[in-house]
């Protein structure tokens, strides 16, 4: 690059006002993430209206996670090959297209190829979204910016589930897809007056990488199929399973190999030479993953154990989504005083905290005790997402900013849905524990067993019931409270598993390198 251009390169600003920019490409990325859980509430809703089964509808979602998963990983190729901001607007445009047409489905394998078609163009928007702030904020201001980027990361999969259960439960669950096309539009627009390429992104024409594609949807794929559909098939216990993993596996490690030994590859594996990059990816991933599964875990225990309507269960994540709005300013200033790795250390340390604290379900949780557990979970992550996307790019060449946001957003969405997929299935696989463990006690041998069901029945019989209908009332009563303490000690387990994790990846912090106490992205010693 010669001196005049580098010069030229330094010195460029964008036209526009730049938080202008990063409100219009964050809304983008925001109907995205809205997309992964907004359908959650919905499926049951959607399996009756489409005629099929529960089980079926769960390949609304599933297609989704696998589209969306594949394209985050080669984004950057695409933006190379269109144009960044030319392939941005054809990831809104048909996105909000493909929203619509989920709204219009008559069926569920049309709704599965639309919801296909919503991954695939949605994968796009946050890579680009995240590309585009860090080419249009200077390093000093990057940790203010990537304030704004976590309302979409974090804040819409918490309010997936309060918007989808409102819509469903007042209007119809083709509504939760019919919501982003006025977004869809307003953002189209705005993109297309205020974002410009700097000239450090130039469109290329390069040949269709045919055997990198395949290699990565192969890989990606089936390793999301296998995670979502493990559960309902048996795990290993079936030669389908045993199919995707094997498959998944080798397209992983075949796109590996493949990635390194291209000459044009689709994504520049050179991005996991900088450390801090590195350990970013890995620990994003990890707030992926504890974003996702406990934002599901916590309004299917209010719906399926409690009784909740989706509205209801909605409600009990939004308080930790005004928590963490509040609390990112905040973070943002103790960033400037403390090393980013202490903070981000600390996150991890609340969340594990959080995650235990929240293990102590029991039959009269309420409302109350649901928002309180939701809000400590969630102001850990207030910690995490802006002291991490700050310090990950500390220190890489901007020309590798389209590979690393398509791997950083890939390596939190992608983890993120396989953790739902994981989470989900250790609950019930813990409650078929449980419950073969407790079913001994419940016999006529046990004094406690023969008691509950004199009590109930002499209760019974006070309001009135003959005899033999209290003793089928007592009965019925004491499957009702096993069913419910074996889903408690599921939930409890799973939030145990999760602390775990969490505390588990607090020493990983500090392998990032010392930095100085300014934290909005400034120089690393």
């Amino acid at each position: 690059m010669s001196g005049a251009s580098s010069e030229h390169h330094e010195s460029w600003k964008p036209k526009a006002n730049p938080w202008l920019i990063a409100v219009v490409v964050t809304l983008g990325a925001f109907m995205e993430v809205l997309d992964t859980t907004i359908i959650n509430v919905a499926l049951p809703h959607i399996a009756g209206a489409l005629g099929s089964s529960y089980d079926d509808a769960t390949w609304a979602l599933t297609s989704y996670l696998v589209a969306n998963g594949i394209v985050l990983t080669i984004s950057a190729w695409f933006g190379k090959l269109f144009g960044r901001k030319r392939y941005f607007l054809i990831c809104i445009g048909m996105f909000t297209v493909s929203s619509f047409l989920c709204g219009l489905s008559e069926s569920l394998p049309m709704l599965i190829v639309f919801r296909l078609m919503q991954g695939f163009f949605g994968g796009g928007l946050q890579p680009n979204q995240q590309s585009i702030i860090l080419d249009t904020f200077p390093p000093a201001q990057r940790g203010a910016a990537f304030g704004l980027t976590a309302i979409a990361t974090i804040v819409a999969p918490i309010l997936g589930p309060l918007l989808g259960g409102y819509l469903v439960d007042n209007y119809s669950w083709r509504w939760i897809f019919y919501v982003n096309v006025p977004f869809g539009i307003l953002t189209f627009i705005g993109v297309s007056a205020l974002v410009e390429d700097p000239p450090w992104v130039k469109q290329v024409r390069e040949k269709i990488d045919v055997i990198g594609i395949g290699l990565i949807s192969l890989g990606l794929g089936c390793l999301e199929v296998m995670a979502d559909r493990g559960e309902d098939d048996d795990w290993f216990g079936s030669p389908f399973i045993v199919t995707m993993a094997v498959l998944g596996i080798g397209g992983v490690i075949g796109s590996v190999i493949w990635l390194l030994r291209a000459k044009n590859p689709l994504l520049n594996l050179a991005i996991f030479k900088d450390r801090n990059f590195a350990i970013g990816t890995f620990l994003m991933a990890m707030v992926g993953a504890l974003l996702y599964a406990s934002a599901i875990i916590v309004p299917q225990f209010a719906q399926q154990v409690l009784g909740y309507t989706a509205t209801v269960s909605g409600r009990v994540l939004a308080p930790g989504g005004a928590v963490i709005i509040c609390l990112i300013p905040l973070v943002g200033k103790i960033m400037g005083k403390v090393q980013i790795r202490y903070v981000i250390a600390f996150g991890f340390f609340v969340m594990g905290t959080a995650m235990f604290y929240s293990a102590h379900l029991v039959p009269t949780t309420n409302y109350g005790h649901l928002v309180e557990y939701r809000i400590f979970q969630t102001a850990a992550l207030a910690f995490l997402f802006v002291p991490i996307s700050t310090i990950a790019y500390s220190t890489l060449p901007k020309e590798l900013n389209s590979d690393a946001s398509a791997m950083f957003s890939m390596s939190r969405n992608y983890v993120g849905s396989l953790a739902i997929s994981f989470a989900t299935a250790a609950i019930i696989e813990t409650q078929q524990k449980r419950g073969s463990y407790l079913v001994h006690w419940m016999t006529p041998y046990q004094d406690s067993f023969n008691q509950y069901l004199a009590s109930v029945k002499q209760t019974a019989i006070e309001h009135g019931l003959t005899a033999s209908t209290a003793q089928q009332f007592a009965e019925f009563k004491l499957y009702q409270t096993f069913r419910q303490q074996v889903s408690m000690l599921a939930y409890n387990e799973t939030f145990m598993v999760i602390g775990v994790i969490a505390l588990c990846t607090v020493p990983v912090c500090f392998l990032f390198s010392p930095t100085a106490k300014k934290g909005g992205g400034g120089a690393v010693h």
